[in-house]
């Protein structure tokens, strides 16, 4: 936890001694001057009538005890431990925000959504789930709540608009079904100060030929890899031994589903030209049909699961975390592996969420900070592999929504929305955001205080401003059933990363068990006419001599090493 939040904590612990039958306009007034402060988009006139609103919307509830449920970033710590209490003291209704890791969200989730019974009240769970939520129409969709059910509780200055993740949450149908509450992008990380050493950079040109720069393909990125490993850096003030030029992780967990689903494989070109998810073929290898209903995950039905591409994005993970990598890293979940940068001693990482920028920039980040406090470190745009092509999903973004599900009753969903909307209001987004570094808002993004931190935060601001960033996404409506899919990919893929399969034996199993839970949707009809409908198996080098994915392999895997310096990177966001 960052110093920040232990001081915001310490203004919650007032709160909750007021208590829910202190509720007023008093408690709102302590809460704007001792956290918010200038820290908001709205004037202070403005956040006064906010609270307000809340206080009188919230008026009926008062009393009520709802529990709502998010996995465990700082953002989310920030939520359950200021927020609420906040809230709580605001309004009257007694919020209990649980903490949970991101996979057992999901399955308490998959629990309601199996059995009917109201487990939490809401949920910030990703919008990867957006598939699964337009076909099996459990989730409130937010469109037709707000204007009807929902309509007495929701906040005339919501301001819909001003989301940046709308795209993300929204069904085909045109609904909206999940409100973002926190989003982060892949990126790729660099040490910029190493990278821009004299003496390192004249030695990697006389080593292969060419600039280091930030890599814009694969082959740059094992180049520069091999040349980090084992380099002494202490002449640059780095560490004397054990410098690694990759980071990764690769325990056997539910997080190694989301290090491959979370478009690793789009960025090695494993799917179709299209944004902001491939068509027919997305990043997980499914193919879908003019109706959106998916027809196939294994290449002899038209899938890319386990193709040519994916096997290339498979192996190259792996022969990265054993060669580059540091040797604990192969038994590392994603929450453990994501501080190890900041410790000092990793030059590079190709797959690394904006996330991790808050530990980055706090207590125990010394080794790349300067010692005014601005990084050592750059974030830019994850490099290519062989089989990309422009057009491609360049990498992913994580957008954590709120879902009410209608198994909820409606006075529990109504207070539970009042929560959600406290969360995300522009009244405390900027200070949220501040917290967490997880960007939802448009005016947040945009608010003189970022533009006095950017320099800060390695390019974070810079890249949430450009234009750009609408080119990384989550998870699309490719996929009909996240909860059952999910789980299959780290299952499988963690038989590649362990050894007890080649990388296409684990993708071949892992395209037949994506293909077996395709066809129970199927039979059950659960998903009425938005549900699979499988291809008929033909031969592969079908499917392999058409236009698109699944692509026939590659002659060369490894093409001509391309690097870019990082302020021509910049330059071109702006």
């Amino acid at each position: 936890m960052n110093r920040k939040l232990k001081l915001t904590t310490a203004t919650a612990a007032l709160f909750a001694l007021a208590g829910p039958a202190m509720a007023d306009m008093e408690d709102a007034i302590a809460f704007l001057d001792e956290e918010i402060g200038e820290l908001s988009a709205l004037t202070r006139a403005e956040q006064e009538a906010e609270m307000q609103w809340f206080i009188d919307a919230a008026e009926p509830f008062r009393g009520m005890e709802i529990t709502v449920v998010s996995e465990t970033i700082t953002t989310h710590e920030y939520e359950s431990q200021v927020l609420a209490p906040a809230f709580t003291a605001i309004t009257g209704i007694e919020v209990t925000h649980d903490l949970i890791g991101e996979g057992d969200v999901v399955e308490k989730l998959q629990t309601q959504m199996q059995t009917g019974q109201n487990v939490y009240d809401a949920y910030i769970n990703d919008s990867d789930l957006i598939g699964t939520h337009w076909r099996y129409q459990q989730a409130r969709n937010l469109t037709d709540w707000i204007a009807g059910e929902g309509a007495d509780v929701t906040n005339p200055n919501l301001n819909l608009d001003d989301f940046i993740g709308l795209e993300f949450t929204t069904g085909p149908d045109g609904k909206l079904y999940q409100l973002p509450d926190q989003q982060f992008a892949n990126l790729y990380w660099f040490r910029h100060d190493w990278f821009t050493d004299p003496q390192t950079m004249a030695d990697f040109e006389e080593e292969y030929g060419y600039e280091l720069g930030v890599p814009q393909n694969w082959s740059a990125y094992e180049d520069i890899a091999a040349f980090f490993t084992g380099r002494d850096m202490s002449y640059v003030g780095g560490p004397e031994e054990g410098v690694f030029g990759n980071m990764d992780y690769g325990k056997k967990d539910p997080s190694l589903g989301w290090r491959y689903t979370d478009a690793w494989m789009s960025m090695a070109g494993m799917g179709d030209v299209g944004e902001p998810n491939g068509l027919p073929v997305d990043e997980w290898g499914i193919r879908v049909n003019e109706n959106s209903q998916p027809v196939g995950s294994c290449v002899d039905r038209g899938g890319a699961t386990n193709g040519p591409a994916a096997v290339y994005a498979v192996e190259k993970a792996i022969e990265w975390l054993e060669k580059y990598s540091p040797p604990a890293a192969a038994g590392m979940t994603f929450s453990e592996a994501g501080p190890v940068p900041a410790q000092g001693n990793i030059a590079q990482q190709m797959f690394w969420y904006t996330a991790f920028t808050a530990d980055m920039v706090g207590e125990g980040a010394d080794a790349v900070l300067y010692e005014d406090g601005t990084p050592r470190w750059r974030m830019a745009p994850s490099p290519h592999g062989a089989y990309w092509e422009e057009g491609m999903k360049v990498g992913y973004q994580d957008a954590g929504s709120w879902t009410l599900m209608k198994s909820t009753p409606v006075d529990r969903a109504k207070a539970a929305w009042l929560y959600a909307q406290f969360v995300t209001s522009m009244t405390v987004d900027v200070k949220k955001s501040h917290e967490g570094l997880t960007f939802i808002r448009e005016s947040t993004i945009n608010h003189e205080s970022f533009t006095e931190r950017a320099p800060e935060l390695g390019g974070l601001v810079e890249f949430y401003r450009s234009p750009a960033r609408v080119r990384w996404s989550p998870t699309g409506t490719n996929i009909p059933d996240y909860p059952k899919l999910a789980q299959l990919w780290w299952q499988n893929i963690g038989d590649a990363m362990s050894g007890a399969k080649t990388p296409q034996e684990a993708l071949d199993a892992l395209c037949e068990d994506q293909e077996s839970v395709l066809e129970r949707l199927e039979r059950a009809g659960v998903q009425g006419d938005l549900g699979p409908e499988l291809n008929e198996e033909r031969d592969p080098e079908y499917w392999l001599n058409e236009p698109g994915a699944p692509k026939p392999e590659l002659d060369n895997e490894d093409p001509e090493p391309v690097t870019v310096r990082y302020e021509e990177l910049i330059e071109s966001w702006q």
